[in-house]
């Protein structure tokens, strides 16, 4: 039986402490940042459709939008009652709580405002930061496993699940590593399946259609294995939060999908 046990400090300096959690992030940034170049150079969109200075603009305002919605997404979606008592931890960001689809809906808005207003292709931009996207969910799902939180549910015979894990927090029963399955489907499963195809000739915004559909329906698969918040727990039967807020993204994704191939 497995029972992992990660300090979620990397690096301690002093009174400075710097999180796995955090380092999850910077990485993310990083590979979106330098994958979305690659392909705007390989679309031969660098420096026509968009400059070095948009680019960092855009960029800027996107990490901005990812922060800030995918924290006021965890605090309005999930745990609004907590943190309207505690305000001063809505800041406290390296404590982990952050919500995908919070984190999904501010850096379109986020980018949606930039491109307006430089006058930039924000749909042809979404499509290739898109593609990447799936890489950050796989660092967040690390950071998750690495806290130690979102753990998945009791496992009532760990002989059938030898992955199984005992948590820190989580009791002494085995769960599945419910992160560990996000990590592989929702982050290097669907970055794959967008990275290869990112050649194919598309109408823009249909690499954004495949990342909602995918990113839903794995999502959904997944919560099947997850525990569910305590503070939230079945919403009704056997649908979780997670469910409910990925449904849409699939019908959303499968209509855009069909209106970008009908309108071609």
């Amino acid at each position: 039986m497995l029972a992992p046990h990660i300090d979620p400090v990397a690096l301690q300096i002093g009174p400075v402490a710097i999180h796995w959690y955090g380092l999850m992030y910077v990485a993310a940034f990083f590979l979106a940042w330098y994958l979305t170049k690659y392909q705007l150079i390989e679309q031969g969109a660098w420096n026509k459709s968009i400059t070095s200075e948009q680019y960092e603009g855009l960029f800027t305002a996107l990490i901005l939008g990812v922060i800030l919605g995918g924290r006021l997404g965890y605090i309005f979606f999930y745990n609004f009652a907590y943190y309207s008592s505690h305000p001063l931890e809505i800041f406290y960001v390296w404590q982990g709580g952050m919500s995908f689809h919070g984190g999904l809906i501010g850096p379109v808005i986020a980018g949606w405002w930039y491109c307006k207003k430089h006058g930039m292709p924000f749909m042809m931009l979404m499509d290739r930061f898109f593609v990447v996207a799936p890489l950050g969910l796989a660092f967040g799902r690390m950071g998750n496993f690495i806290n130690g939180e979102l753990w998945g549910r009791v496992v009532p015979n760990a002989t059938d699940v030898p992955w199984a894990m005992i948590f820190p927090g989580a009791g002494p029963a085995p769960r599945h590593p419910s992160q560990l399955y996000e990590m592989a489907l929702e982050g290097i499963v669907l970055f794959l399946i967008l990275w290869f195809t990112r050649k194919k000739i598309w109408p823009n915004g249909m690499r954004v259609a495949i990342f909602l559909i995918g990113y839903g329906a794995a999502r959904i698969f997944c919560e099947n294995f997850r525990e569910p918040d305590a503070h939230i727990g079945f919403l009704f039967g056997s649908i979780t939060e997670g469910m409910l807020l990925s449904l849409p993204m699939i019908v959303i994704g499968a209509a855009w999908a069909y209106f970008l191939l009908r309108k071609k």
